[in-house]
């Protein structure tokens, strides 16, 4: 089993980087609404939706306290964690970098392959660098009348629990369909091995025992993010078994 999350990340345990390139505000009536305009994210909201939301920001895994923060240019920054990594190498630094982009392709990305969902062909890294990341994928459907507080609960803890242990470098949560009901969410990891020994850590467990009884529908895949030496871009993989990362 691999970790990953089932609820977007809650306001108190993130931030926007600094500088913000931009002030948010959203307004009480869901109908007016600005899609474009980060949600506000919480147990209650991003259900029964009367308006589209276009932007979905990713939430990254602060950096440790020895980097600086990075200048932010895009006009939809991400959200960062509260809590940072004790440590990362060099060439997942970049990717973090590069993932301040991250973003659906369009709307319908939950009805597309792991490959065809985001826009890795934005994603771009030093030419000189080699790595690779495990990327977890949770393809969803909520069970009516599920417990959405005690699993939103236990979805932070395992979240927070996962960036103080290291090797989180992105959650990205999705919105549920609005005629299927479908959601994805996604993690990458700076191995899998990171992703393998959150599974056995004690927020990771409860948050997975609730999801049993919590989803209609529910199903792993994991992939392979790979940069190449020699190349700027990234390609996403099937994974098939054996180390990924380090």
């Amino acid at each position: 089993m691999s970790l990953t999350y089932t609820h977007p990340p809650p306001p108190a345990k993130t931030r926007q980087p600094e500088p913000a390139t931009s002030s948010i505000s959203s307004s009480t009536a869901p109908t007016e609404r600005d899609p474009r305009v980060v949600p506000s994210f919480g147990s209650k909201t991003l259900t029964n939706l009367q308006a589209p939301i276009i932007y979905l920001p990713p939430l990254l895994s602060s950096l440790p306290d020895k980097y600086p923060s990075e200048p932010i240019a895009s006009g939809h920054p991400p959200l960062l964690t509260e809590i940072r990594l004790p440590d990362i190498d060099r060439a997942s630094l970049s990717l973090h970098k590069a993932l301040f982009n991250f973003k659906p392709i369009d709307a319908e990305y939950v009805n597309k392959s792991y490959a065809e969902a985001f826009n890795w062909s934005s994603l771009m890294l030093p030419e000189e660098e080699e790595r690779e990341w495990y990327c977890v994928v949770f393809r969803s459907k909520r069970r009516a009348g599920s417990d959405n507080r005690a699993l939103y609960d236990a979805d932070e803890m395992a979240h927070e629990e996962a960036v103080r242990n290291g090797g989180l470098i992105l959650y990205w949560y999705g919105i549920p369909n609005p005629t299927t009901g479908m959601n994805m969410a996604t993690c990458i990891w700076q191995s899998r091995n990171h992703a393998i020994a959150g599974t056995f850590r004690p927020a990771h467990a409860k948050a997975m025992r609730l999801a049993a009884t919590s989803y209609e529908v529910y199903s792993l895949e994991r992939h392979i993010l790979r940069k190449q030496r020699g190349t700027h871009g990234v390609i996403v993989e099937p994974y098939l078994g054996g180390d990924v990362g380090w």
